[in-house]
């Protein structure tokens, strides 16, 4: 992808050579400093002594039908915002991404073709991808993807790529506005007015106020779809777009249709329509329908209906370890959980493996409280938080409550594994004399106010790298940081470990944070979740993405 080979490639090299990172974080890095993708499966390979080979399209797909998925449909209107993995994939359809991050966990160009890191990681050239024009005329220019970068930066936009780029697209300002206790209320803008850099109208530079890895899979963020600037970043049936189908008919809560176009830069689309249909909370329904071949597919299945989708031979069953998982979180700025040790207690008070088992039925792996996932490269390996119900006794005596403490968790009743979590959570709670109320409310309900109650559970998406979901949701003052977490020590070694390259250096880091998160963090996280996506048979060219994103163009399906 880049001109030239930055400086860190030749290290990287050497250490796959000593053995020192594995085959995938070598293409990983690599990719991300520039270097093509098959070339890095070629070094990989070659340096090893054993071949890896790049994801390949399916040869001679079936072309025309119609695919039909069960999947949410929600407002889609402001993509900038959107806040679930199922909106983007409407999205995904009709607007492009600047980068693209594959099953493989390896991000690609996409709406741009190339890009180069400096040395110090904090000049990112972006070159558009030649070619690429918008359905109802025009090429896509740097200006446009500037645009859309900018608008989600807008601290008036409110999107979570804020959380993603914070650390070194932004700095905080005084709003001029006072808070109820009269202090100033921050907010964000640009670090600098050429931080985002039209050179011209192919050319694309990023100006960092600090050094950062990941900016390819950071501009792959859902929320950051590139969408016409002419119509106001909004998005909705006829919206304009680049990508291989048209959205053509759309109704919240009930179904979008795509209809595939005849001009398209990229491979595919073999199909003719994709239909998504929105079958509610119910997977029951969902099930049935993919028995009776109403649909062709599912965006997710749900593990009380895995053994019925094993037996459906018409069926096959798509599965991925991932760094999903649901937190129970606590907003830092509400009694009780404004006292530390109340956090801690709840921790202490939680079994894992039990919320593992009664809410997973096992399809998972313990978690340690301080949402770093062991299949991310950066993790590091501390000594487990096992549960101590004595230890969480003394915490909720030391932090005043003495006769024991009473609380509210607010979740949502579907998909079923949140409620039956937050309920296996409460009953242990018990035991160190931690009383919580469940306040069940619809979804609908439940998004409204998913970041204002003093406590709620929240299911998070898998992120391929460990500080991605760090940025989003704990670093001071970003859009998506639910429990309102902040600490100065921790937004300060955050975004050290993103400008890091260096592996070994970067779990170091990463490792610290995972510390602060467990002796100061306002979650406690009992597991991850292994996905799965029960698909028909006659569906060609699907692979599961481990963040469920899906690529309408690659697939194709059998008459």
């Amino acid at each position: 992808m880049s001109d030239k080979e930055h400086i860190w490639i030749p290290r990287l090299k050497q250490y796959l050579s000593d053995g020192l990172i594995g085959r995938r974080e070598f293409i990983r890095n690599a990719t991300f400093l520039g270097m093509s993708a098959g070339a890095a499966y070629m070094w990989a390979g070659k340096i090893t002594g054993n071949p890896i080979a790049a994801p390949a399209r399916g040869a001679n797909m079936p072309k025309g039908g119609k695919l039909t998925i069960s999947q949410r449909v929600p407002k889609i209107n402001s993509p900038h915002t959107y806040s679930w993995i199922y909106d983007s994939n409407i999205l995904r359809g009709v607007c492009g991404y600047m980068t693209r991050t594959g099953v493989d966990n390896i991000t690609r160009p996409h709406l741009v073709e190339k890009w180069e890191a400096s040395e110090d990681l904090r000049t990112w050239t972006l070159k558009v991808r030649q070619g690429v024009n918008w359905h109802k005329g025009g090429r896509l220019t740097a200006e446009q993807l500037a645009a859309n970068l900018a608008h989600c930066l807008d601290a008036a936009t409110g999107s979570s790529v804020v959380g993603l780029m914070k650390g070194y697209m932004l700095k905080e300002v005084d709003s001029g506005k006072k808070d109820k206790d009269g202090n100033a209320v921050m907010t964000t803008e640009l670090w600098d007015a050429n931080a985002i850099e039209v050179k011209d109208e192919n050319t694309l530079v990023l100006n960092l106020k600090e050094a950062q890895v990941a900016v390819p899979e950071h501009l792959f963020h859902y929320p950051l779809g590139i969408v016409d600037p002419a119509e106001g970043f909004k998005f909705g049936a006829g919206s304009n777009g680049t990508e291989a189908f048209e959205l053509v008919d759309f109704e919240v809560g009930r179904k979008a249709i795509l209809k595939a176009r005849s001009e398209y830069y990229g491979d595919g689309p073999y199909l003719d329509e994709v239909h998504v249909i929105d079958l509610g909370d119910n997977t029951a329904a969902e099930a049935a329908a993919l028995q009776s071949k109403q649909i062709d597919g599912s965006y997710e299945g749900n593990g009380e209906q895995l053994p019925l989708y094993k037996q459906m031979e018409h069926v096959t069953i798509y599965q991925a370890t991932t760094a999903n998982t649901g937190v129970a979180r606590f907003r830092q700025d509400r009694a009780p959980f404004d006292n530390p040790k109340v956090r801690q207690a709840l921790r202490y008070a939680t079994d894992q493996q039990k919320c593992l088992d009664i809410a997973l039925k096992g399809l998972g792996q313990k978690a340690e409280h301080h949402h770093v996932c062991p299949v991310h490269p950066d993790y590091k390996k501390l000594p487990f938080h096992d549960r101590d119900v004595e230890k969480a006794k003394q915490l909720v005596k030391e932090a005043g409550h003495e006769n024991g403490l009473s609380m509210e968790i607010t979740c949502k009743p579907e998909p079923a594994w949140e409620l039956s979590a937050v309920e296996a959570l409460v009953e242990q709670w018990k035991e160190a004399g931690i009383n919580a109320k469940i306040n069940v409310l619809p979804s609908a309900k439940y998004w409204e106010v998913w970041d204002k109650v003093p406590g709620s559970f929240t299911a998070w998406a898998h992120r391929p790298l460990g500080f991605m979901v760090l940025g989003l949701a704990y670093r001071t003052g970003v859009p998506w940081n639910e429990s309102h977490y902040s600490n100065k020590e921790f937004d300060q070694i955050l975004t050290k470990a993103e400008g890091t390259l260096d592996l070994d250096a970067r779990k170091e880091l990463i490792g610290k944070l995972e510390m602060i998160m467990q002796e100061d963090g306002p979650i406690a996280q009992p597991m991850w979740r292994n996905i799965f996506v029960p698909m028909d048979n006659k569906v060609k060219g699907f692979e599961l993405h481990p963040t469920r994103y899906m690529f309408w163009e690659h697939y194709a399906i059998e008459a």
